[in-house]
């Protein structure tokens, strides 16, 4: 695809369901005054876990969003993915209907989809035979479900599909809802992650995997990006959506424009099933491409929403790559991890932080990295420091890395 053909695409509208404010405009709030959503774990007896921490979502009425059978129907990521997608195409003011049903297409991300139905099930199964096991159980476990369910409750009948990319799927939803407009395949898009992964099991087998803190007696003080004390991530949960629109088509409506995304790019290290590669080659070239993707040079970066998982390999090769792609100006450029107040939501993490970085974009303001309080050595960044900030920002990336070494980079900046 040849730079002339592209067209342009803008975000017009944010949903958003996280630990810390269950609308755009609470999560926002939350980020800006520095707000912790992470505690014990309530959503199942974690007493015996190693883990039993997580940043839940707290106070959410799915009912607000959709009828109680529908609800009933659905595996929570889903009932985050389709609130938060409503949010978003409220927020934008875009109404489909006959005439534009089919210019509309969703693209949501999840990491593990409905792993909450699959445990219920298998007890169902072991305790009462296979006769007994739901007939919703195969379409509320499946993670493309979120999309589908989306389009099913919004009349989107253009492209619609789900990318599963473990920690990296919402990002890549978000580029890949990008790519369609550019192509001129659709005129908007509803993209973004969800997640809803802390059970039993989801929360044993990344505790066996050693991924996560188990600083259960200072749940708040547990995700600590870029500093020296950190011990794993924190699990989250929740829903980022951003309506993405062609310009021509967002003006033609006169709609309101947060922003403009420019660039993506993904790319692979190829070196292992969890860790980084040494270095941070792959996300370096991830950065890379996507900046050159959108015509944006080192200098102009204002803001990097860093992928900051609080994990030992995660902070310093992350540092590391944006080091390798950014030069000097890597030291001139804010990097916050806003993970430290959700958590990880895994496949919905692309999402709830590609908002972050629009609404950073749109209010000229910062999120923190707060309990950065010992920093690490080889982190040595402007983190953003426990504060937020306000400040200009022209340009931001925001980055997401999976495990299988998925790497993720989509560029925002203002419209002009």
């Amino acid at each position: 695809m040849t730079d002339f053909k592209r067209k342009r695409v803008v975000v017009t509208g944010v949903g958003a369901i996280t630990p810390i404010g269950n609308t755009p405009t609470e999560y926002w709030e939350g980020l800006i005054s520095g707000r912790n959503g992470i505690g014990e774990i309530t959503r199942f007896d974690a007493s015996n876990h190693a883990c039993r921490i997580a940043g839940e979502v707290k106070q959410f009425e799915p009912h607000d969003y959709m009828d109680r059978k529908e609800a009933k129907r659905m595996d929570r990521f889903s009932q985050f993915g389709v609130s938060a997608a409503k949010q978003a195409l409220a927020d934008a003011q875009l109404v489909i209907d006959d005439l534009n049903a089919e210019q509309v297409g969703v693209m949501i991300g999840s990491g593990v989809g409905g792993i909450k139905v699959m445990e219920d099930q298998q007890t169902v199964y072991l305790n009462r035979g296979p006769d007994r096991c739901s007939p919703f159980m195969i379409p509320m476990m499946i993670a493309n479900m979120a999309a589908g369910l989306t389009a099913i409750h919004t009349g989107a009948k253009g492209p619609n599909s789900c990318a599963v990319t473990a920690c990296a799927a919402g990002s890549n939803a978000i580029g890949d809802a990008f790519r369609i407009i550019q192509g001129g395949y659709a005129q908007a898009m509803i993209s973004g992650g969800c997640e809803a992964a802390i059970t039993p099991l989801s929360v044993a087998g990344f505790a066996a995997a050693r991924a996560l803190s188990f600083r259960n007696d200072d749940p708040i003080h547990a995700c600590r990006p870029f500093d020296k004390d950190r011990d794993g991530f924190v699990m989250g949960e929740g829903s980022g959506i951003l309506i993405l629109e062609e310009l021509d088509y967002a003006l033609s409506r006169g709609a309101r424009i947060y922003g403009e995304m420019v660039g993506y790019a993904m790319t692979c290290d190829a070196y292992h099933i969890t860790s980084p590669v040494p270095g941070g080659l792959g996300a370096s070239r991830a950065m890379g491409l996507a900046l050159k993707d959108g015509g944006i040079s080192p200098e102009q970066v204002s803001y990097i929403n860093a992928h900051g998982t609080s994990t030992p390999a995660n902070d310093s090769t992350e540092t590391a790559a944006i080091k390798k792609v950014l030069g000097e100006q890597a030291y001139k450029v804010a990097v916050s991890s806003t993970k430290s107040m959700t958590g990880h939501l895994l496949g919905g993490s692309g999402g709830i932080e590609a908002v972050a970085t629009v609404l950073a974009i749109a209010n000229d303001h910062i999120p923190p990295t707060i309990n950065l309080v010992n920093p690490d050595p080889e982190c040595d960044l402007d983190y953003v420091a426990k504060t937020s900030r306000a400040q200009t920002v022209d340009v931001a990336m925001s980055n997401s890395f999976g495990f299988g070494g998925h790497n993720v980079t989509l560029v925002f900046k203002k419209y002009i």
